[in-house]
Order: structure tokens, then C-alpha cells, then sequence
């Protein structure tokens, strides 16, 4: 993995000192609030309801043991004891004391960690797939390329004061595992006719009050020109989207105004004087940061079937099943460690699991692990005749929930109990949705179904792309809940519909429970949820959800009934 070199080091140790000055006049009251929000914001920290909140950015989701433990160290000292694992990959601590920043941020530095730009209007953390350089559909490890992303866009300035956030994602994959239709800009590995290798370039994607998936402006950009045609992309939006309106600001706006088609010509005539400058990309860069990210010294091993020696443990066999992904070495697997087990908000980790999966790392996996933007862990390099004994390790530790990819591995944001901009919560609606529903089972019957959860329209919980969404919303002052069906994120991503109007906290389970049921009733064989809710529309869902009241008196009173 990318280890810092000296100007890393002297940008994050000169970005502390003078945040920590920052700290020390706020403090002093010699700067205001309003004056601070845009210093503490390029430095991850965020005011929340309760207390400030710092993300942390793990560049496209990879972490060293050692990186690992510090979060620990982290949660321990200056939090409550846990850590809260993004959609971006990122990691949140809820409770931090603001003269306690800048002391985290020097802790942070001595791993080769920060917090720059996790915030703000400014090019945040690229993400990728997190079974990047050992996935076996893999076309090129995208992550040499994120990171050559990273650090081109690391203090840019040109586009640090940009009129709304930016996000960029990169697959190298067949199956796009870092949802790249919704992102600001989406890169896809791809091959050309004469076998070289660029990107299909997608810009304009996103959810929030506008979802929108990315439109297609090239189809192939050599490697080499990946900079010097993001650069274009970016100044064509830096000039023209809006800066009078947030809601209205993002690049996607921007597309839907002028169309893909002509902005893909102002980004091709902007490209023109770019182009074969001097951040094009040549062979000899690449190979410096693709030394970075050589493949382990794996052993020589047979590929094993690891439940012929466990045919018996049914337990074993469900994780095999969900959690183990295949590598591309003979004899190694890939194992996700849920952070979705019943009773635990999602992507929440307490600092003893944190501590026991860097160690695991140490022991399994090459001393690396995965952040996926489903708020789940990787150990991406594991022998396949370790995986047993791996398995019992995780258990133990409430880290083997047999549910990756099925109704209990929810994508779910903080909400309100802790985001100040949370119309809803969203952690109570999770819990009486995975308690309902805990039968692992019943899930593994279900099939892969992915349910996303937001507080509020800015979409943390990634709501739009699930093939059942719910959306936190405010009605006169009441926390309802509206649900959508039908989206999808990778190779076939959709924007899922609203089924009707929205719903009190107390009926989403029964809610779900309906959806399911006209799933169930209507699906063809090995059809998937999103997958029927396409083919049929909401009209069916909308129909047996809405048919008789919903009765919430085994959750709050005999008589209650909506």
C-alpha cells in the first residue's frame, strides 16, 4: 500500500500546525464561529447535535493494521469507545472536544492519516472497489489511479473553493463494486480495440434532492490523459455550476441543464490545451505508484473447497455462503466481516473489534484490510484453509453475521441522533427492521436484497440505490418515513420510485414485511427482489402495502392502529 513520502509528510505536518493555531484562536475567542466553520470543515470536523464529529479519510478504503489500531487508540481516548464506518469509506468519531483536534490529527499523522478534505467544497476521498488489486473479475488494480487521484487533488488550487462537493469513484472490475453511476465523475477500466488501457468516463451522477445517474462522456480516455481530462472536467463545472443556490450546485444540475452531449464538447475543447501537458500521465510516474501496490508474496497452494472438511456446520456453510468473495490466486480468499449484526448500528465498531481486526490483519492478511462503501470490513488475502478457524475468531467477536448482501446488511447514515441536518432517525428504524427480521433463514430465502436508510435528502445512506429505500422526512414536525423499490447500484444501476405516502416509525416494519410479501408471491425462480420490483413496477407493492391499515399495537399499544 502507498506509503507517504516527504511532501505528504510536510503538507499534513504544516495543514496541523496551523489548524492547531486555528483551534487556539477560536478558543480564545478571537475568531468566530462563523469564521471557523470553513477552517474546521477542511480539516473533517463537523458541529453535530450533540457534539463535534471528525471523518477521517481512508483513501479508497485501504488501511494498514497499524492505521487500524490507531482509530482504536482514537476511540478509546477522545470518543466513547467506538468508531463509525462510512459510506465513503471514511471513518466518523461522534463525540470529539475541540481542543482535543488537534492533538488527533498529529496522532493521525504519525500513521499516515488525516483528515483534509473529507469535508467542504472541495474533491473528497476517491473511492474504489475494496476487493481491488485480489477481485477475479479484476481488468487493472484501479488503485495505483486513486491514488494518483489522491494526490493530484490533495490541496488543488484551483478547485479547493468548488460551488458544491465533489466525488469521484473508480472501478478496474467487470462488476462495478464502487457504485460509479453515482458519483460526480465515475471511472471504469476499460480495454480498447487495439487491447490499451483507459477509462469509460462518466460525469453528472449523484443522489440528494436531484438523484441522477452519470452520463457517458467518453468512452475510452487513455490512462495517461486521466488527470489532464478530470482537470477539464473539472474546470468546465468550476466555471459554470451555480454558486447562488446549494441546492442547485452540484455537477449533476449543471448536466441536466446543458445536456451530456454539449457538455461533453466544452469538456473535449477545454481538454485541447491540457492535453499533452505537463500532468499527463507517463509510464514511468504509473510504475513509481504501482510499486506501491505489488502483489503479496502469496504461497503456492491448492484451491480447496474449505466446507468439504465442515460439511456438517450449517452456520459455517451461511458464511462461506455470504461473507467469502473468490480471489484471483489459487488458494486465497476474500472474507467481509459484517458490522451488521442485530442489536449494533450499522458500520458502528467498537474499539476492541477495531484492535481484534487489525490483529486478524496481521495474522491473515498481509497486515492490510478493506472499508466497503456498504460499511462493512475486508481481509482481502486470506488462505482458504485458514478460513475455518478465521470464522470462529469473528464469531466470537460478533463480526461473522452470515448476512453480506441480504436484508440485514443494511447501508444506514448516523441520522438524527446524531446528524444536525437529519430530518429523521434512521438507527431506531434499522434495529426494529433487523430484529423483525433476523432469521438468517428466512434472509438466505429472500436472496440479495440491498435496504438503504437516510435521515434526510442529502442520501448518506445511499437510499435512492437500494431496491428498498427509506427516506427520513419531517411532517409538521413529526419523523415520517417515505419508501421507494426498484433501485440498483453497479453494472445495472437505477433510481428506485416512491411506492406513496410516507409512514410513522412504527409501521416500517410491517411495511418491509408487505413489500417482501409481494415478492415472494410474484417472483420467478432465483429472480431477486430488484429484479421483480423492476419488471412488475410500484403498482403491486403500492397495492398490497396500502390495502388494509398497518397495525403498530405490538410495538406501542393494544389499540394503536394507523
Amino acid at each position: 500500500m502507498y506509503q507517504y513520502d516527504q511532501y505528504d509528510h510536510l503538507i499534513v505536518k504544516e495543514r496541523i500546525a496551523q489548524y492547531r493555531n486555528q483551534v487556539e484562536r477560536r478558543i480564545a475567542n478571537e475568531l468566530t464561529e462563523e469564521e471557523f466553520i470553513p477552517l474546521r470543515l477542511q480539516n473533517g470536523l463537523y458541529m453535530q447535535r450533540h457534539a463535534y464529529m471528525l471523518r477521517i479519510a481512508v483513501p479508497y478504503g485501504l488501511l494498514s493494521s497499524k492505521q487500524m489500531r490507531m482509530f482504536a487508540t482514537i476511540a478509546r481516548k477522545y470518543d466513547r469507545g467506538y468508531g463509525h464506518f462510512t459510506t465513503r469509506q471514511n471513518i466518523q468519531f461522534n463525540w470529539i472536544e475541540l481542543e482535543q483536534t488537534p492533538q488527533i490529527l498529529s496522532d493521525l499523522a504519525s500513521v499516515e492519516m488525516h483528515a483534509i478534505q473529507t469535508s467542504g467544497n472541495c474533491i473528497r476521498n476517491t473511492t474504489s472497489d475494496p476487493y481491488a488489486g485480489v477481485a477475479h473479475d479484476e481488468i487493472i488494480d484501479p488503485r495505483p489511479y486513486a491514488e494518483v487521484l489522491r494526490q493530484w487533488s490533495t490541496f488543488h488550487p484551483e478547485f479547493i473553493a468548488l460551488p458544491r462537493k465533489f466525488k469521484v469513484a473508480i472501478n478496474g472490475a467487470k462488476d462495478d463494486r464502487a457504485a460509479i453511476a453515482v458519483h460526480d465523475i465515475g471511472l471504469t477500466a476499460v480495454y480498447n480495440e487495439a487491447g490499451e488501457i483507459g477509462f469509460k468516463v462518466m460525469v453528472g451522477g449523484g443522489m440528494g434532492r436531484t438523484p441522477i445517474l452519470g452520463s457517458v462522456i467518453r468512452d475510452f480516455l487513455p490512462w495517461q490523459h486521466l488527470l489532464t481530462y478530470t482537470q477539464a472536467v473539472m474546470r468546465v463545472y468550476n466555471q459554470y455550476g451555480r454558486r447562488d443556490n446549494k441546492y442547485k450546485a452540484r455537477i449533476k444540475i449543471l448536466l441536466k441543464a446543458i445536456g451530456a452531449e454539449e457538455f461533453a464538447r466544452q469538456v473535449e475543447a477545454e481538454w485541447v490545451d491540457l492535453k499533452d501537458g505537463p500532468e499527463t500521465l507517463t509510464t514511468e510516474e504509473m510504475s513509481r505508484v504501482v510499486d506501491y501496490f505489488k502483489p503479496h508474496a502469496y504461497a503456492t497452494l491448492p484451491a480447496l473447497d474449505p466446507l468439504l472438511e465442515h460439511a456438517d456446520n450449517k452456520a459455517f456453510a451461511n458464511w462461506l455462503q455470504r461473507n467469502v468473495k473468490p480471489h484471483k490466486v489459487p488458494g486465497y480468499a476474500i472474507a467481509v466481516l459484517s458490522l451488521k449484526k442485530t442489536g449494533v448500528p450499522p458500520g458502528d465498531a467498537t474499539a476492541e473489534q477495531i484492535d481484534f481486526v487489525a490483529e486478524l490483519a496481521d495474522r491473515y492478511s498481509f497486515g492490510e484490510l478493506r472499508v466497503t462503501h456498504e460499511q462493512n470490513l475486508v481481509l482481502a488475502d486470506v488462505e482458504q484453509s485458514q478460513l475455518f478457524k478465521l470464522w470462529q475468531e469473528v464469531k466470537a467477536h460478533g463480526l461473522a453475521t452470515p448476512n453480506i448482501g441480504l436484508l440485514t446488511d443494511m447501508i444506514c447514515c448516523p441520522g438524527g441522533d446524531f446528524c444536525s441536518l437529519a430530518n429523521a432517525k434512521s438507527l431506531p428504524i434499522a434495529a426494529a427492521i433487523a430484529e423483525r427480521f433476523d432469521n438468517i433463514d428466512f434472509q438466505h430465502d429472500i436472496g440479495e436484497i440491498e435496504l438503504n436508510i437516510s435521515g434526510c435528502i442529502n442520501a448518506c445512506g445511499h437510499h435512492h440505490v437500494g431496491a428498498i429505500g427509506v427516506l427520513g422526512v419531517d411532517k409538521d414536525g413529526s419523523e415520517w418515513y417515505q419508501v421507494s423499490i426498484g433501485g440498483s447500484q453497479g453494472n445495472h444501476a437505477a433510481i428506485g420510485k416512491i411506492i406513496g405516502p410516507s409512514f410513522s416509525s412504527l409501521q416500517m416494519p410491517e411495511v418491509i414485511d408487505r413489500l417482501l410479501q409481494v415478492y415472494v408471491r410474484e417472483r420467478y425462480e432465483d429472480e431477486r427482489f430488484v429484479d421483480t420490483a423492476q419488471r412488475l413496477g410500484v403498482a403491486p407493492f403500492k397495492e398490497h402495502v396500502y390495502a388494509t391499515p398497518i397495525k403498530v399495537g405490538h410495538l406501542v399499544g393494544e389499540d394503536d392502529y394507523v
